[in-house]
């Protein structure tokens, strides 16, 4: 499924994520991925969901929380993508809604921090939508689609530590 889902969502994906090889678009290179997945997930490092459209259970998104760190920070970061055919239907909102809410109250996290490209005006109004505060603009901050890229930051803070 998750391979699927990247080769069906290859050209909309790419002006939002790293540069990807032909390789990444391989069943062996998704296993690897899976199972690094997996592993960062047991170490608590990571938590990563899979959104399934529940009349055909094919692959319509995912939400990942990743580099988790705890100690006095109790902080990660929030990706996700929703499939092209699907923008515009809530869903993403839907599984951020209760996701976030996931990590806060079952992982005890404090922040949570999304960052986009400033041209992302989806994920800007869906972020905001949901909370998340702009804390300022990182220059030149990752490298998306083979170019440097300024990301605007922002994060959402658990309501009960408010």
């Amino acid at each position: 499924a998750l391979l699927a889902y990247h080769l069906a969502n290859r050209a909309h994906l790419r002006p939002w994520e790293p540069a990807r090889s032909d390789a990444f678009y391989t069943a062996a290179s998704t296993e690897e991925r899976l199972a690094a997945m997996e592993a960062s997930a047991a170490a608590g490092q990571a938590v990563h969901l899979l959104l399934f459209d529940r009349t055909d259970d094919s692959l319509v998104g995912t939400c990942n929380f990743t580099n988790i760190v705890r100690g006095a920070f109790q902080a990660c970061h929030l990706g996700f993508s929703v499939a092209q055919d699907r923008e515009g239907r809530g869903l993403m909102r839907e599984c951020l809604l209760a996701a976030t809410h996931f990590m806060f109250a079952e992982h005890g996290l404090h922040r949570i921090m999304a960052n986009h490209r400033p041209e992302n005006t989806r994920s800007a109004r869906l972020l905001s939508s949901l909370g998340f505060e702009r804390e300022g603009t990182a220059r030149a901050y990752l490298k998306i689609d083979g170019s440097w890229a300024d990301h605007v930051l922002t994060s959402l803070i658990n309501p009960a530590d408010a």
